[in-house]
């Protein structure tokens, strides 16, 4: 694929093109898709007969067409970015060394899916992670116990009911890197610097688990033991992915998909992680938490951050 036009915004500043630099079906496409993301104003008498984009607080890359995409950029400077997004995220990779020195934050995505698809492809080398899952089906031979209430209810049956375990790699802590690659080989900033290793990465699993869709939040809550431990860095960057570019931003069959990052939503779990692990022990903080007001109407708030002080409590 050749270089595609790349649109540069930033954080509610008007960009202005000329009338031709954008087709009439592109800024329909971008204002119909994306409005939420960027504000856009047809060419008129109002804008000096000029498109006029103006980023919403979103940063990120957005494949309008494989020859034309739109760069989001964060006002804040990028080093900052990157620490709010280690801190909200728990990627705990204290800044490997190139990530500030990125130049974009398309760069800075691209080389945290090359970290992601390296440690899946060193856990592939050691062994991806198995479990024993239960399974019940009629087999032509024994394995594990038999149904006998199957098989006496129909005796002379060639395949009998069995209930045994499968140990299988076929699980939600692979199945969950897999998509996660899947989904990054599609992305629009990631480059042939880099796709080759995310590819490889996503062959090593593809053989293992079966192709499901999962989204940011079967990362969140998840067990973790001995025989998996190494996997929660790798889903807490599964989640960062799988977050920026999911379901909510028009999959569908497309070629590649966006990646988009909420800058008061970020700024909202930086807030909450830094507090967490810097309120005293007597304070509980719960994110979003709901409040009714009154029964009859349904109204409701949801409260960004809330602090408790639980001796109050006790």
């Amino acid at each position: 694929m050749s270089n595609p036009q790349v649109i540069e915004l930033t954080e509610y500043q008007p960009t202005y093109l000329d009338r031709d630099s954008l087709p009439d079906e592109l800024g329909e496409l971008l204002w119909r898709s994306y409005h939420q993301q960027v504000a856009v104003e047809f060419p008129s008498p109002k804008t000096g007969n000029r498109w006029q984009l103006t980023s919403q607080g979103w940063v990120g890359h957005i494949p309008l067409t494989p020859d034309v995409h739109l760069s989001l950029q964060p006002k804040v400077a990028l080093d900052n970015l990157f620490r709010m997004l280690e801190y909200a995220y728990n990627l705990d990779f204290k800044l490997l060394p190139g990530l500030v020195d990125s130049q974009s934050l398309a760069e800075f995505y691209e080389r945290l899916a090359n970290i992601l698809a390296r440690r899946v492809l060193d856990r592939g080398r050691k062994g991806f992670y198995r479990a024993y899952i239960p399974q019940n089906d009629a087999l032509p031979y024994i394995r594990g116990r038999l149904d006998m209430r199957q098989v006496a209810g129909q005796p002379g049956q060639i395949n009998v009911r069995c209930h045994y375990q499968e140990h299988t790699a076929d699980v939600d802590e692979n199945r969950i890197l897999a998509w996660t690659m899947w989904q990054i080989t599609r992305s629009g900033p990631c480059t042939e610097r880099v796709l080759p290793t995310v590819r490889q990465a996503y062959r090593a699993l593809q053989g293992l688990v079966t192709s499901q869709p999962y989204t940011a939040n079967a990362c969140l809550g998840r067990q973790y033991h001995r025989l998996n431990a190494d996997y929660q860095p790798l889903h807490a960057l599964c989640r960062f992915f799988l977050e920026q570019s999911g379901p909510g931003h028009r999959l569908g069959n497309r070629k590649m998909v966006p990646f988009l990052v909420n800058m008061a939503a970020l700024y909202e779990k930086f807030v909450a992680a830094w507090l967490v692990d810097h309120l005293p022990p007597e304070v509980r903080l719960r994110a979003q938490e709901r409040v009714d007001i009154g029964k009859i109407n349904g109204v409701h708030f949801e409260i960004d951050l809330v602090l408790y002080n639980c001796l109050l409590y006790t």
